[in-house]
């Protein structure tokens, strides 16, 4: 939220004003729940910690209760005591980690109001948290177990464990079997009678536009209506700069991978960055597929239409901007690519004329091991999509606004960012590979956004970027005198190049800088004999700092295993001291990763 003018809420201290500065910019949440009991809390970088919460929401109807998701960043936090007003009230707190055990954009707010208030009395809030994380980072589901222990700690009681999710394994399984028993365990606790409808709940109803005027549709806009065609600062998630692609080529002559690099021309945006932060791209779906999802379904993709929240007090009046035409959600709004969740297959199930394909959609969406394999192999593993579920299940025939309601939003893609704004203040560079590959089923997936920005050609048209930056704590030495070791494989070494760009920039400038350091290609030059010593000298003796970029789930580990081999041979330390001095490194921000799985 932007930073308020300490004088706009200056007031003498006979007279309150009636509302608060913030109360103008934030839902009250008791005003918010006016019939609701169950309120669902999501922290959410990528989608799927707010796809959840939807899905709680929704079950909650199903044992007669009226849930909502509600992103905590819209709300004042500062009321969740008040629940305790409501009878039967539960909040329920869905919550992914974010980086190296941060909180997520949206939910930073609620994790620094929970840290400063120590004397909140949370003593009659029903609460429950389910973590989303990755086993593969060090500090696995850091957050939903933050929130959850600090709930408890301010008086709230848990009416059901915490559950953990690992995005590392099947973090859809995790949730399934989690959410399995915990609605039993809700029903009881306010003594409810757990017999869930089974039957579809449509959560939106359809709205077909025959005459409007088509200024009033959305063609593609994150946020406000016309927004790519008046653009106006600041510019964040919600509000995506469109930045024109100046420089778009290949850097690998041989292989069979496409590496490219894009440089992004952010003048007159007013964008700021550092090296070492993200930048966030809106892609849009490959047509060929959009439109062999309208052949499929056998519609018309440009009828204009709205989806409208059938609970005229909820705050999210549609799925997605509307009105719209089919064709722009399913381009701009939709994720269409991803295999699609069980709770998508469920809902679906009854469109199926035959009554085989009816039964494994709802088997798969069961914790039954027979459905758990079942998704597992002819979803997952095979690496379906809709259109592909579409395509080798014939009878199934949905209907296109209701396959609209229940996929998940478009997300953002993070880029780390590959130049120094010391150097390229006007512009931001991007090195990626672009994603092919062949699946079980003989088909080619493409990865959304490498190959939307592969075919940005440069003078060509629509060649812009929808974008905004993300911050990170991927930081340079304060000192430019530290040494600094850079560890990236492959497109790992992307905030590398802005390093580089930076200390050499620094040196022009005169400054003392610290020798400089990157291992990249095989990880087998980082551990040959030669290294070892240089290595340990710059860390121990230097103060040196750590920069490890790339593949989480074998690389970062590999490499920290790497680091106590050296603190062992060169440093003379047990294994136990050479984890601890690593350790030490992390907590004084001399060990920083930017890994992703």
């Amino acid at each position: 939220m932007a930073d308020m003018d300490p004088d706009a809420t200056a007031h003498t201290d006979e007279e309150e004003p009636l509302f608060s500065h913030l109360d103008l910019f934030l839902f009250s949440l008791i005003i918010g729940l006016v019939g609701k009991n169950i309120i669902v809390f999501y922290g959410s970088q990528t989608g799927t910690a707010e796809e959840f919460a939807n899905r709680l929401a929704k079950d909650a109807q199903r044992y007669g209760m009226k849930g909502m998701a509600a992103d905590p960043e819209e709300y004042s936090m500062g009321e969740l005591s008040r629940l305790s007003e409501i009878p039967n009230a539960l909040a329920i707190f869905c919550m992914a980690t974010y980086g190296e055990g941060d909180p997520t954009d949206n939910a930073q707010d609620f994790y620094d109001w929970l840290q400063e208030n120590d004397d909140e009395d949370l003593s009659g809030l029903n609460f429950t948290v389910f973590a989303l994380g990755n086993k593969t980072y060090e500090h696995y589901n850091a957050m939903g177990k933050y929130v959850d222990k600090r709930l408890e700690d301010l008086g709230a009681k848990r009416i059901f464990d915490l559950g953990l999710g690992d995005d590392d394994g099947n973090l859809e399984e995790d949730f399934i079997s989690w959410r399995e028993q915990f609605w039993p365990a809700v029903c009881e606790h306010f003594g409810v009678e757990a017999s869930g409808d089974e039957s579809s709940i449509r959560q939106y109803e359809l709205k077909v536009h025959t005459d409007l005027n088509m200024n009033k549709v959305y063609t593609g806009e994150i946020g406000r209506l016309k927004s790519f065609e008046v653009q106006k600062p600041p510019f964040d998630s919600k509000n995506p700069f469109l930045a024109t692609v100046t420089v778009n080529r290949r850097l690998n002559k041989g292989g069979d991978r496409h590496l490219m690099h894009l440089e992004l021309d952010i003048t007159g945006s007013k964008i700021r960055y550092e090296s070492g932060d993200h930048v966030a791209v809106f892609p849009t779906n490959d047509s060929a597929l959009v439109n062999k999802l309208g052949e499929v379904l056998g519609v018309d993709l440009d009828v204009v239409i709205s989806l409208n929240n059938l609970d005229e007090e909820s705050n999210k009046k549609h799925p997605f901007p509307c009105p719209t035409t089919y064709r722009t959600a399913l381009t701009h709004y939709l994720d269409i690519t991803n295999p699609p969740r069980t709770n998508v297959l469920y809902e679906l199930a009854q469109y199926a004329s035959d009554p085989k394909d009816q039964e494994n959609m709802r088997k798969m969406a069961s914790s039954s091991p027979e459905g758990k394999s079942l998704y597992q192999n002819w979803v997952l593993d095979a690496c379906r999509n809709i259109l592909a579920i579409l395509e080798d299940m014939p009878s199934l025939k949905p209907p296109i606004d209701h396959l609209c309601e229940l996929l998940p939003r478009l997300q953002a893609r993070y880029y780390s960012i590959a130049s120094s704004s010391k150097v390229h203040p006007n512009s931001i560079h991007i090195c990626a590979v672009v994603v092919e590959y062949q699946t079980k089923t003989g088909r080619v997936n493409k990865g959304v956004a490498t190959n939307w920005l592969k075919n940005k050609l440069v003078n060509g048209h629509k060649s812009t970027v929808p974008m905004y930056i993300r911050k990170s704590q991927f930081r340079l030495p304060f000192k430019a005198s530290n040494p600094v070791i850079m560890i990236g494989p492959g497109t790992g070494i992307a905030p590398f190049m802005g390093f580089i760009q930076e200390r050499g920039w620094l040196k022009q400038q005169g400054k003392e800088v610290g020798e400089t350091v990157m291992f990249f290609g095989s990880m087998q030059h980082f551990r040959s004999e030669k290294s070892k010593e240089p290595i340990w000298k710059l860390i121990h003796s230097e103060n040196a700092h750590i920069y490890i970029c790339g593949d989480a789930r074998n690389m970062a580990k590999d490499v920290q295993l790497a680091f106590y081999e050296i603190a062992e041979e060169v440093g003379g330390m047990t294994r136990t001291q050479a984890t601890d001095y690593v350790k030490k490194l992390m907590t004084k921000g001399r060990y920083s990763q930017d890994v992703w799985s």
